[in-house]
């Protein structure tokens, strides 16, 4: 059964973490975990913040093409495991609005200054083609800026 980008978005909303792959300048593909905040109304979008003294800041500078990878929790008693994950284009983001926009409290914990802290750089993802797997379900989603189509 394929998922709607409304049931998938439901689901990123249990996960916190995501694995955020770049392409370094050396052609290798670098990954780190980055933290959504909670801030998933998944529509397409996924936003994060950063130094902006990172490598992967650097990267994304030379190259927007990046992918995110998520996975939600399997249990013990039958829960199917779930894979997520989204090719796409990011954008570095400079602006103290769109920070407000998307800052949450936990946040200090890595800049104390808030919104005003220098070299604070937000880093919007939009996704492009969504990948699943749900214990044997699997899809694809492709994501347009006003509709979605499902291909299998």
């Amino acid at each position: 059964m394929t998922k709607t980008l409304a049931e998938l978005a439901r689901k990123m909303r249990e996960i916190d973490f995501a694995m955020l792959s770049t392409q370094t300048d050396g052609g290798a593909i670098a990954a780190r975990p980055m933290s959504n905040n909670r801030d998933v109304e998944y529509d397409g979008d996924s936003w994060f913040f950063a130094d902006d003294s990172t490598r992967m800041v650097a990267d994304i500078e030379r190259s927007s093409a990046v992918s995110l990878t998520y996975q939600g929790s399997a249990g013990l008693l039958g829960m199917r495991p779930l894979f997520i994950a989204i090719e796409g284009q990011a954008q570095l983001i400079r602006d103290r609005a769109q920070f407000a926009a998307h800052w949450t409290k936990g946040l200090e914990r890595w800049w104390p200054q808030g919104i005003e802290t220098p070299g604070l750089v937000l880093i919007q993802v939009t996704g492009e083609r969504a990948h699943y797997w749900e214990g044997e379900d699997e899809g694809e989603l492709i994501l347009e800026e006003s509709a979605l189509s499902d291909i299998r």
